[in-house]
């Protein structure tokens, strides 16, 4: 599932610097001094080329209504969603691939919508896994297209709402063009602090655990740290969910009827709370959503024990 809000189009963001995120093959001093690709556009510029789509109505959370039955006080803080099901969407009503790729597009958009009004902080989306790429060239190829043109037109809507949106994931697999968008818009929006979108896009559990022991590994070689000075909380600080105040999702939501979490955040869903849906992603909306939070506010965390 591409992440791509349609919102009104802004200008093409361009940077000819390299990636901010080095592979974690890189030694460990370069990935802490890489420098981040100069934005070639200001807050101002996006804002003034918003086209003629509105903006959702994101108005001050204590003024939102919440559906009956659903607490704010004990809303999760972070939501991560496996979003599961737009093939099978598509080919059910003969359409192509595409078109389910496009329609799970505007349940993203809705639910982001809800998580801003509702309260909830962050958003951590599944938007194309490392094991994608062994998908048919054709489909690969459309789903970067739709992840570029997505982030180019997308950008005013971020600024306006103080979205800020983070990718995790091993982007030097991406086409370069690609990853340079991700890089600014991720600097961009790094001081919007309503809501955090995250973006998962070649990424995996394993890569993820195995990048943060490399590092700590180079860590440890330069003399920065002791082997035996590793421990969870320095693991944690080298994960890629480093990136928000809520590494660990509280609620896990998986479409389409499958039971498993297909290698998606393996250390941070340790505690976290599982809800499977039947709807294929096109289909989750209010209704859906809102049953995934109201289960989870009715089960008693116990973290293990």
């Amino acid at each position: 599932m591409p992440f791509s809000l349609h919102f009104s189009p802004t200008p093409l963001i361009t940077a000819p610097s390299p990636l901010s995120k080095p592979s974690f093959l890189v030694p460990y001093y370069h990935t802490l001094h890489a420098p981040k690709s100069p934005l070639c556009f200001s807050m101002e510029h996006a804002l003034t080329h918003q086209g003629k789509q509105e903006a959702f109505d994101l108005r001050p959370e204590d003024s939102q209504t919440l559906p009956l039955g659903l607490r704010r006080d004990a809303m999760p803080s972070h939501v991560a969603v496996i979003m599961d099901g737009n093939r099978r969407w598509a080919r059910l009503r003969d359409l192509p691939v595409r078109s389910g790729y496009e329609a799970g597009v505007e349940s993203l958009r809705k639910i982001v919508e809800i998580c801003c009004k509702w309260g909830i902080k962050v958003l951590s989306v599944f938007a194309f896994s490392s094991d994608n790429w062994f998908r048919p060239k054709v489909e690969v190829e459309f789903l970067m297209s739709l992840f570029e043109r997505g982030m180019q037109e997308d950008t005013g809507i971020f600024f306006r709402e103080n979205i800020r949106i983070s990718v995790i994931g091993d982007l030097t697999k991406l086409p370069k063009a690609l990853q340079e968008l991700m890089v600014n818009l991720e600097e961009a929006t790094k001081n919007n602090t309503l809501f955090q979108l995250i973006v998962a896009v070649s990424y995996s559990g394993h890569y993820d655990v195995v990048q943060a022991c490399q590092r700590l590994a180079l860590k440890a070689k330069c003399g920065l740290i002791e082997p035996s000075d590793i421990n969870v909380s320095l693991m944690e600080q080298e994960l890629e969910t480093n990136c928000t105040e809520f590494p660990h999702p509280d609620l896990l939501i998986r479409t389409s009827g499958e039971f498993r979490i297909s290698n998606f955040m393996l250390w941070q869903l340790a505690y976290t709370e599982l809800y499977f849906a039947q709807s294929l992603w096109p289909d989750f909306g209010e209704a859906e959503f809102l049953k995934a939070l109201l289960a989870f506010q009715q089960r008693q965390r116990r973290y293990g024990v």
